[in-house]
């Protein structure tokens, strides 16, 4: 199969360029850096040619819902529209557990990506992933004594799990709402930041933070957990401190 990844340079989505490539599938990469523009379009059409199906994992880092609405607006939207005109047969989204129910401002830019990718006429797949792994690592990354981190209760996962399942969805064909993706242990977001600071060996104090609100309460309460059936990420947080150590 010819995929197109779009977000391919990204967190998940190197690693699901390296899966379809390992299965044996050509991954074609939408992203700025290969010349293709989501927000406006741009080289879009060009490279998404001859595709089977798109794996959409593309990402802005923002807290503002105006900002990730906008994104995601454009995105999907550009996404669709070229999909549709090259006849793909299958669009695989990922989006984040707990994005309907969090009015969080990212999480609203997540909702009407749903609602495009659900309305839009291209046969669909949505899969919803907890936080992963990853998440604490850019407000660590800061070179400051002190870090901020706020309290959430989640179910974190491997980036490398979720890449791996939404290769499984894309092979196996639209499936709507997909069962959610969640790591084996639920744990709080101020406790992996901890961790991850202890396995570096640095001298960083990382003091949790409550969100105000119906936000915040949402966040330490289980709003981000899965509910219902769910897929069980196999990699474990303690595997991915040992093999981050090891790199």
């Amino acid at each position: 199969m010819r995929v197109a990844v779009a977000g391919g340079t990204g967190l998940v989505g190197r690693h699901v360029v390296a899966e379809l490539r390992a299965a044996g599938h050509s991954p074609v990469i939408l992203a700025r850096s290969h010349g293709v523009d989501l927000t406006t379009g741009a080289g879009l059409a060009e490279k998404l040619a001859g595709s089977d199906a798109v794996i959409d994992v593309a990402n802005v880092v923002t807290t503002r819902k105006k900002v990730a609405v906008d994104f995601f607006s454009r995105a999907t939207g550009h996404l669709i529209s070229a999909a549709l005109s090259h006849g793909i047969g299958h669009l695989v989204t990922l989006s984040i557990v707990g994005s309907d129910e969090v009015d969080f401002g990212y999480y609203f830019g997540k909702r009407v990506q749903e609602e495009l990718v659900r309305d839009g006429g291209v046969p669909w797949t949505v899969l919803r992933a907890t936080q992963f792994f990853e998440f604490p690592e850019p407000l660590l990354a800061a070179r400051f004594p002190v870090v901020m981190m706020p309290r959430m209760l989640t179910q974190p996962v491997a980036a490398q799990d979720v890449a791996e399942t939404l290769v499984e969805h894309a092979v196996r064909g639209p499936a709507g709402m997909a069962p959610q993706i969640a790591g084996p242990d639920q744990l709080d977001m101020v406790d992996l930041a901890r961790r991850i600071v202890r396995s570096q060996g640095r001298r960083r104090l990382v003091v949790p933070v409550t969100l105000p609100g119906k936000v915040g309460r949402a966040l330490t309460s289980g709003g981000l957990l899965p509910r219902g059936e769910y897929v069980r990420g196999r990699r474990t947080f303690d595997a991915y401190l040992t093999s981050r150590g090891a790199s």
